[in-house]
């Protein structure tokens, strides 16, 4: 079994996460989607919410395509994470040159860790370059509409936190 690990923070997951993880699937044969717990950033939503929004997403996602995803929040290093889940895939989404060069980087210390774990880089659908969590947040908050870039569910969470 082909086993991939999609790890992000998803503070919160937008249409690109959700872009990655259904053209993933036909990659694997099992995704894990690792929720970092980053006690570097201050994400707006705790663990419990974000895991809780990627997993209805992802629900959604395996019903449509019969694919199995699971969701599991990790806080160690990233490779660690993937052998836990036996994953011999890390996939990454690139949205520009500049997510590249850091990705670059991670990959070149991921294979000196563990050169048996392969990453695989999909690039952003051209409709969903521009989808960053960070702008979809800043949007929100401001009060802008961030319905073109997080499904429905989450567009209510973002608008429920800055009501």
């Amino acid at each position: 079994m082909r086993i991939g690990l999609y790890p992000g923070t998803f503070d919160p997951i937008t249409l690109g996460h959700v872009d990655i993880i259904q053209r993933a699937m036909a990659l694997v044969d099992r995704l894990v989607i690792g929720v970092a717990i980053n006690r570097d950033k201050s994400p707006l939503f705790d663990l419990e919410a974000r895991v809780s929004m990627v997993r209805a997403e992802c629900d959604a996602i395996a019903a449509r395509t019969g694919g199995e995803i699971l969701v599991h929040p990790f806080e160690n290093l990233l490779i660690d994470c993937a052998r836990d889940v036996g994953a011999t895939v890390i996939v990454r989404g690139l949205r520009a040159v500049a997510d590249f060069e850091y990705e670059f980087q991670m990959v070149g210390m991921n294979r000196a860790l563990d050169s048996s774990i392969e990453t695989v880089f999909l690039m952003a659908d051209a409709r969903r370059q521009a989808i960053a969590s960070k702008l979809v947040k800043e949007i929100a908050r401001l009060g802008g509409d961030v319905s073109k870039f997080v499904t429905p569910a989450v567009n209510e969470a973002l608008a429920g936190r800055f009501r």
